[in-house]
C-alpha cells in the first residue's frame, strides 16, 4: 500500500492543474489580499487581516488539493481500466479508499505549508505553537473534501468529473467565506455560507488562530459533513467496483 501511495503522490505532483490551483492560486491570493488589508482587523473573528487570510487561503488550498487529487485522477483511472487491475491484486477495496485518502492528505501539506511560509516571510506572522495547531487542524480537516472528490471520481466520467470538481472547489471556496469574509456577504448568502463544510472547516482554523477552543457548531458541522461525505465515498466506490 505504501508503494501505491508513493505512486499516487508522485503523479499528482507532476500535474499542472494541481500546481496552479493548489500552490499558485492560494499563495498568490494571500500575497495580494494581505497587502491590501492585512493590517486591518476582521470584524467577525477579531483576527488581524494577515492571520485571517492565512487561515482562509490555507483552507482554500487544502480544499482544492483534496478535490483535485481525487476526483479527476480517479475518474481517469476507472476509464483506463485501472480499477479492474486493482481488483485482481491482493489489495482489498478498503485499502484503495484509504490509499486515496492518505494521498489526498499528503498533497494538502504543500498548500498549507507554502501559504504559511508566505505569511511568515512576507507578512512577518509569528510561527508559534498556535499557528502550528491551526496547520494541524487544517490538515486533518480536509478529510470531507477528499471524500467528496472520491465520490465524484467514482460516479462520473473524466469529462464530467472535471467541471463538477471545479464547480465544487470554487463554489465551496467562494460561498463558504474563504475568498471574502462572510460578514461582507448579503444576509441570505451568510446563511448559505454557514451551512457549508468549507465554512465550518475555516471557522475551526479561525477560532484556533484567535486562541479559542473551536465552537460546538463548527465542530458538529464538520463532523456531520465528514461522516456523510465519507459514507457517500464508500458507497460510490463500491458501486464503481461492481460496474468495474
Amino acid at each position: 500500500m505504501l508503494n501505491y501511495v508513493k505512486l499516487e503522490a508522485t503523479r499528482m505532483l507532476r500535474n499542472k492543474r494541481y500546481i496552479i490551483f493548489v500552490v499558485a492560486f492560494p499563495v498568490g491570493f494571500y500575497l495580494l489580499y494581505s497587502n491590501l488589508w492585512g493590517a486591518q482587523a476582521d470584524e467577525s473573528t477579531g483576527l488581524q487581516g494577515r492571520i485571517f487570510l492565512l487561515v482562509s487561503m490555507a483552507a482554500y488550498g487544502a480544499l482544492a488539493a483534496s478535490i483535485m487529487s481525487t476526483a479527476v485522477p480517479w475518474a481517469q483511472e476507472r476509464q483506463a481500466g485501472w480499477l479492474r487491475q486493482l481488483q485482481i491484486t491482493p489489495l482489498p477495496g478498503w485499502a484503495v479508499i484509504v490509499t486515496k485518502m492518505i494521498t489526498a492528505l499528503l498533497l494538502v501539506l504543500p498548500a498549507l505549508l507554502l501559504v504559511t511560509l508566505a505569511a511568515v516571510l512576507v507578512q512577518h506572522v509569528s510561527l508559534s505553537g498556535q499557528l502550528l495547531a491551526v496547520i494541524a487542524a487544517m490538515w486533518v480537516g480536509a478529510i470531507p473534501f477528499a471524500a467528496l472528490g472520491l465520490t465524484i471520481g467514482s460516479l462520473l466520467r473524466p469529462d464530467t468529473a472535471q467541471p463538477l470538481a471545479m464547480i465544487c472547489m470554487f463554489g465551496l471556496a467562494l460561498l463558504g467565506g474563504l475568498w471574502f469574509p462572510v460578514a461582507m456577504l448579503p444576509e441570505t448568502m451568510r446563511g448559505i455560507a454557514r451551512a457549508l463544510p468549507s465554512y465550518d472547516y475555516a471557522d475551526i482554523g479561525w477560532q484556533i488562530a484567535a486562541g479559542k477552543v473551536p465552537g460546538t457548531a463548527s465542530l458538529a458541522g464538520w463532523v456531520a459533513w465528514a461522516v456523510v461525505l465519507s459514507a457517500l465515498a464508500v458507497f460510490a466506490f463500491r458501486r464503481a467496483t461492481v460496474r468495474g
